[in-house]
Parts: C-alpha cells; structure tokens; sequence
C-alpha cells in the first residue's frame, strides 16, 4: 500500500519533494535536526546559484559527482564500501513495467549519473546495513523535476518491486514535500519511501527508507535496508546523514561566491 502524505504538482517537470514520515517527529528531523515544525525557507532563498559554475558537459558532470557524492564518512563512523564499488556510468537503474529493476543507458537528458554501495557490517546479533548513495546530473532543472514525478509515480504503480534477484521491496509508504514545507529547507523537491525489504540472504521483513532531492538540474538519493537487530532509526539516522552531506556539497559546488 502506498500513502500520499503530502502533495506534489500536477505537472510532470516539476514535483513535490519528500521526507515526512507519518508525521512522527522522525520525519521532522530528517529536514529539521531540531525537530522544528512550520514553514522554513526553500533552498532556492537560502543560497545563490553561480551559473558559471553549472555544469554543461558530460566531463564537468562527472567532476561534480566526485566532488558531491557520499563516500564512506558521509554516512558516520562504521561505514565501509561494498563490492561493487561505484556502477557503470553508461548505465542507471530503471523500473521496468513488471516492477523489476534493470540497468539501461541514462536517458538523453543525463548528463552523468554515479550509485556507490556501502554497508554497516555485520557484528554480534545484527546483520549487515546495506546502504547506497546516487548523483544525477541532468541537463535541466526541468528534466531533474521530471525525475522526481516519474520516481513518485514509480512508487505508486509498483508498491512491491524487485530490487535484484533476491532482494525484495514492499508495503511502501511515499511522502513528498516542497521546499518550505515542513521545515523542509535543504532542496526544491523531495521524496521520501519507507517500507518492508526482504532479501533470500538476510531475511526479513527489515526495514527500508529511501530519500531523494532535488535541487537545480540536480537529483541525490540515499537508500538504507535494514537487517536483524537493527532499528528503524539506526537506518534512518544513517540515511538522513549523508543525504544532508551531499545537499551541503552540492550548494557549495555551485553556489555564488561573495
């Protein structure tokens, strides 16, 4: 089952961000550390883009990603890489219409597009957190909101999907919010998805969170499954971190300098 807990636009270049959380004081924090409620600033008042610091070639696409994405520490002490590293960058992951995940060439509008994998690993009685990070650059702001719609929209037409062989998610709960919205200040858009993952090597259900951004001509993500012994706010707290690190590079690559 899937529950809308808060709008998005109509249009398809331009959508709701997410991250509440059924309106439990946990979603509040994944935007608002202090746990604050009411209406903030979006991120587009909050910071001055440099135009000539956006990129506009595949080459200065792919800068970017290294200077934006999460690395290890972006998530907190006890993080390490998962093998394989970093995908393909002539490739991305797509939702095909029997709800399975398939690796195809980035759309047009891509410019480049980088998932790493991490994960906690396993100790006494706790599996192994497996964690994944992902910066897309796209060539507008337009087709970067048209990622947003179509991922929400992904969410709804499919509430169970197959990761991978093996790995399963289900019984999704989808959130979006605008900037401003909910103390929501750190991008223009965003999408929030919590649900049940069951893998045939972990078990399950366990919990799983999702969130993605958007800001400018830019989306980031971070995905967190849990595994036994773990807690829904271990995975959420490590999911929220380095989301918010990557929101803080992203602005400082691009912003206008004083």
């Amino acid at each position: 089952m899937i529950v809308l807990l808060a709008g998005c636009s109509g249009a398809a270049d331009d959508r709701g961000e997410a991250e509440k959380r059924d309106a439990s004081a946990r979603s509040s924090a994944s935007q608002d550390p202090g746990g604050g409620t009411g209406a903030g600033p979006s991120a587009e008042e909050t910071f001055v883009p440099d135009p000539a610091r956006l990129p506009k070639t595949r080459a200065e696409a792919r800068d970017f990603i290294d200077r934006v994405i999460a690395g290890p520490d972006s998530f907190g002490p006890g993080v390490v890489k998962r093998s394989p590293y970093e995908s393909d960058p002539a490739s991305w992951p797509v939702l095909g219409e029997d709800c399975v995940w398939q690796q195809r060439k980035p759309a047009p509008s891509v410019l480049a597009t980088l998932t790493r994998s991490f994960e906690v690993p396993a100790e006494r009685g706790k599996g192994p957190v497996r964690l994944g990070a992902v910066v897309t650059v796209h060539r507008t702001r337009e087709d970067a909101a048209r990622e947003m719609a179509e991922s929400l929209e992904e969410g709804m037409r499919c509430p169970t999907q197959q990761l991978r062989e093996g790995e399963q998610i289900g019984s999704m709960i989808s959130g979006a919010l605008f900037g401003g919205e909910a103390m929501q200040a750190t991008s223009e858009d965003s999408l929030t998805e919590l649900g049940e993952y069951r893998s045939s090597e972990l078990g399950g259900p366990h919990h799983y969170f999702w969130q993605q951004a958007q800001t400018l001509q830019f989306t980031v993500a971070v995905t967190g499954k849990g595994a036994k012994g773990r807690t829904e706010r271990e995975i959420d707290d490590l999911v929220v971190h380095a989301q918010g690190m990557m929101l803080a590079r992203l602005e400082s690559a691009v912003e206008k300098q004083s």
